[in-house]
């Protein structure tokens, strides 16, 4: 019996020793390895989600002056008037291009140019509301969405931001240039789509060009 007992415990051994022995050689790098190709993986993905958080957020950028695009401006025009259509509120609309701009880049370069742009985009983010859509549509035009401003409200937000814009002193060596703008406001009739609000604003905008531009026409 002690014999048979003196086998079975050697036998546990054994099967212990052995079991210990594929756990530190082999079971246990496989579980290492995996905790560390998880460990990756949610690296990656944790770099991939912020990436695309980026992406997105480029997407909705405009490079140059780090406000809003033309993409997120549409996007944000259509959601103010479906919102504002259920609470019957205005929405104002401002579209502004700068004049003469192509003459600054012809005669200064670009980067006085894009200098220009700057100054402006920060002119109109310090104008305007937090819930105010600022964005820079492209080259040297740029819109306003003011919810909840009616045409009077709205003609003098853009004379304050004409005046203001116009007052800007933009350095291009020892020279100090000058720039205005010409600006088309429209006041949402509840009807429109948005790209007719916006086609509306734009034609006084061109409106405001014919007659002699540094100007609001509603």
């Amino acid at each position: 019996l002690l014999t048979w007992f003196a086998k079975l415990l050697f036998a546990t051994g054994v099967l212990q020793a052995t079991a210990l022995f594929f756990g530190i050689f082999f079971i246990y790098p496989l579980i290492r390895t995996q905790a560390r190709e998880e460990g990756k993986l949610r690296e990656m993905t944790a770099s991939l989600s912020a990436r695309s958080e980026t992406l997105e957020h480029a997407a909705l950028t405009d490079a140059l002056t780090g406000m809003q695009n033309r993409r997120f401006f549409d996007d944000a025009l259509r959601e103010y008037l479906q919102e504002f259509r259920k609470i019957d509120k205005p929405v104002g609309l401002m579209v502004l291009d700068l004049d003469h701009f192509k003459a600054i880049n012809d005669t200064h370069g670009h980067d006085v140019g894009d200098q220009v742009l700057k100054a402006v985009a920060g002119c109109l983010k310090d104008m305007t509301r937090y819930h105010d859509v600022v964005a820079r549509l492209g080259g040297e035009e740029f819109a306003v969405v003011a919810p909840n401003m009616d045409e009077p409200l709205l003609m003098k937000l853009a004379e304050r931001i004409r005046k203001a814009i116009a007052g800007l002193a933009v350095g291009a060596g020892n020279v100090r240039l000058r720039v205005t703008t010409s600006v088309g406001l429209a006041v949402w009739d509840g009807k429109e789509t948005a790209e007719e609000f916006f086609r509306r604003a734009d034609k006084h905008l061109y409106q405001a060009k014919r007659l002699g531009r540094n100007r609001v026409c509603a």
